[in-house]
């Protein structure tokens, strides 16, 4: 899916954590520059909506209670299916809600961290309700910030494409959201107009070049760095935690990993080494 996008709009792409065949849902797809986030938007919470099988009668409240039992940290080994090794790992379920119980058939909402496996989480379910389950038909409705609300088809996209080179671009930019969107799970920091240049060069971030910090993080965090008019200008790593991290404050707040603003588009606020000298 994510190679048919980039054919359509001929441009590079990559994706934040592919969906399985015949499963359907939100796939995020990052065109561009864009595609240097993929490590951020990769390990977002995931949110899905599950038709689980069951292969015997449960009654309805052990059903529910079972529900309830498989919130937060479980245990899963990936399935014979998976590309990956079958290690096992620790993984949140942060909710697991039961929508609708029709007799074997149960309809179930689960958030749940990156690299959650779905297939594996109603296999040990049913394990648990005694007669065991499957899972039947799945869809991804939510990947970190995105929902299905942002969500568009193949054929919309081609369509806004087909669109765009006969003249109207309207279309297909709204469907491109700014780099910004990705980044909305993290902790915010907006820089003054005049270090947005030096950090888009690649220089570490100042207490002096500080407008505000939103969030709570620790050193060492990834945060996203702002421009005044909400411009993704780079996500860094915080070099002190969030009540440290004062606008004016001493010293260095936040060096950045991944720089996604070209240098340039802010005039340029400070001197190089040279300049200071023959001043």
């Amino acid at each position: 899916m994510t190679a048919w996008a980039g054919k359509i709009l001929g441009v590079p792409v990559g994706h934040a954590g592919t969906l399985d065949p015949g499963v359907s849902g939100v796939l995020v797809v990052m065109l561009g520059s864009a595609v240097r986030l993929a490590p951020f938007l990769q390990r977002g919470e995931k949110e899905y909506v599950c038709l689980w099988r069951l292969h015997g009668d449960v009654t309805e409240d052990r059903i529910r209670e079972i529900a309830r039992d498989f919130q937060g940290r479980i245990y899963q080994r990936p399935p014979k299916k998976a590309a990956v090794k079958r290690a096992l790992r620790i993984r949140t379920v942060h909710r697991l809600d039961v929508l609708e119980v029709d007799g074997r058939s149960v309809l179930i909402r689960v958030a749940c961290d990156a690299g959650t496996y779905i297939r594996s989480l109603c296999h040990h379910m049913g394990l648990a309700a005694g007669p065991g389950g499957s899972m039947g038909e799945l869809r991804r409705t939510r990947s970190g910030s995105f929902t299905e609300a942002d969500a568009h088809t193949l054929q919309e996209l081609e369509d806004a494409a087909w669109a765009a080179r006969e003249g109207n671009p309207a279309p297909l930019q709204g469907m491109i959201l700014p780099m910004g969107r990705a980044v909305m799970d993290l902790p915010r920091v907006t820089i003054r107009d005049t270090a947005v240049d030096a950090v888009c060069h690649g220089a570490s971030l100042a207490g002096a070049g500080l407008v505000t910090s939103e969030g709570t993080f620790s050193a060492r965090d990834p945060v996203g760095i702002f421009t005044q008019k909400g411009e993704l200008v780079a996500v860094a790593q915080a070099l002190v935690e969030s009540g440290k991290m004062v606008p004016g404050s001493p010293g260095l707040v936040a060096t950045p990993r991944v720089v996604l603003m070209p240098p340039g588009t802010y005039p340029r606020g400070w001197k190089k080494r040279k300049e200071k000298a023959g001043k």
